[in-house]
């Protein structure tokens, strides 16, 4: 098949990967509500914890098992991965009742998920660069704008399925795309050159990190607790404590989402006349007056207004971070790529399961948890600030 329909293909995956992603999150309101699955925040929380650790293992291996098997192997097993979290997602709804059973599914599920996102953006990463020789940057930029896209969708049609009372209808939808892009997956013939593959003698730790990298590395992990604070906990945020409606909660996620998409296209745009620079420094302070102007919300039209801005702030720093990252060290870029990605998924870990505990244990309110939030999108800054300065100090040697 011609380069334009596989690429076409990698695509279309990336959405429903997003879409995929998020789909849990989303419902976060139905997980806890005294007429959903009964469960406290904290074991909210907890049932991301499979998702974290798997995605990480996940993303370590996945170029190994490219140079055993092939991309398009990796990426079957990805997508095999999602349906099954989305089927036993679907599945779980029908023993809800039964909350230990029901967790159990869940944590599952969510396990699943995280693998399958690991291997899935791996493999989908390698082909996008792959099949756009010459243009890889603007490749792989579209591939998490359109991961993006799916991300904001599925808040937006949680809201609708849950208008409908029928919310489980979402991950049964998802697997079925997932289905469909599976089947065509099958059929493709994509032939990648040795040179394109992530699992090569550096990624595999050929190569070892420089200190400059734990500055990176430590941005990224700051940035995945922040992301995910909002991502996960911004709908319980406000049904529990500012009284939204639950649909009105998932427009708010969506603004998020939507947001951090069309962020990332923005400032793509605004590159060609600002300096990557100037927008990695400026994105953290922006958000960490978003987590001000959030922990003050009140209205329906507030969260909305609220979270779209906070979106904005995340949007283009953690890609900026790896491309920042990758353009430094070029003979590291694979192996800082991943690692980037297992502190992301580090920071998100931190979030989605240890927000929970600082409500129920610790007896902080969200909106102290958000305001106190901006402290560390303040450290995220001065973080990028000392990036920034040993990149200049490193060009001068």
């Amino acid at each position: 098949m011609n380069k334009p329909t596989g690429l076409g293909l990698v695509n279309a995956t990336g959405v429903a990967q997003g879409l995929a992603l998020v789909t849990f999150p989303a419902a976060s309101t139905i997980f806890t509500s005294p007429s959903g699955y009964r469960f406290s925040e904290t074991r909210y929380g907890l049932m991301f914890l499979p998702q974290v650790v798997m995605a990480i293992l996940a993303s370590s291996t996945a170029p190994k098992l490219a140079r055993r098997w092939s991309l398009k192997r990796v990426l079957l097993v990805g997508l095999g991965s999602d349906i099954a979290a989305m089927l036993l997602l679907a599945m779980s709804r029908l023993v809800e009742t039964e909350q230990g059973f029901a967790y159990g599914l869940l944590l599952i599920a969510t396990g699943a998920l995280g693998f399958g996102f690991g291997a899935a953006l791996t493999a989908l990463s390698t082909l996008a660069e792959a099949l756009s020789p010459g243009r890889e940057d603007r490749s792989v930029l579209t591939l998490n704008a359109l991961l993006g896209t799916g991300t904001a969708l599925a808040p937006a049609l949680v809201a609708v399925f849950l208008g409908l009372g029928v919310w489980w209808m979402l991950p049964v939808c998802v697997a079925c795309a997932l289905v469909v892009l599976l089947l065509m997956t099958l059929k493709e013939h994509w032939v990648i050159p040795q040179s394109a593959s992530k699992g090569d003698n550096i990624a595999a730790g050929g190569g070892k990190l420089p200190p400059q990298f734990w500055v990176f590395a430590g941005a990224t992990f700051v940035y995945g607790i922040l992301e995910t604070l909002n991502g996960n906990w911004a709908s319980l945020y406000l049904v529990s404590e500012r009284g939204v409606s639950m649909q009105a909660a998932s427009w708010a996620l969506m603004a998020f989402w939507a947001m951090v998409t069309i962020g990332r296209l923005l400032f793509a745009a605004l590159s060609t006349k600002v300096s990557v620079r100037t927008i990695y420094i400026v994105l953290p302070f922006l958000l960490a007056i978003a987590f001000r102007i959030v922990s003050r919300v009140r209205t329906e039209v507030g969260g909305l207004f609220a979270f779209g801005i906070a979106g904005l702030g995340c949007s283009a720093f953690f890609p900026l971070s790896i491309s920042l990252a990758g353009d430094e060290f070029p003979a590291l870029s694979s192996v800082m790529s991943g690692e980037l990605i297992a502190f992301y998924q580090l920071g998100y870990g931190v979030a989605a399961f240890g927000t929970g505990p600082l409500r129920n244990l610790g007896g902080l309110s969200f909106a102290t948890i958000f305001a106190g939030a901006s402290a560390l999108a303040i450290g995220m800054g001065i973080l990028a600030i000392l990036i920034l300065r040993q990149m200049t100090a490193l060009s001068r040697r």
